[in-house]
């Protein structure tokens, strides 16, 4: 009973570490900066 319950908890540990240990790989995210828009000048239409 003991090489069983061993054997059950081994393999859980292994599956967790698969699980959890397994995506190393970092993201890369590219963001976009936003146009810069032009700020509406006087004219002097309305006086």
């Amino acid at each position: 009973m003991s090489k069983s319950i061993k054997l059950l908890a081994m393999v859980g540990l292994l599956g967790a570490l698969a699980a959890c240990g397994g995506n190393k790989q970092e993201e890369f995210v590219v963001v976009e900066p936003e146009p810069i828009s032009v700020e509406p000048t006087y004219t002097g239409k309305y006086k």
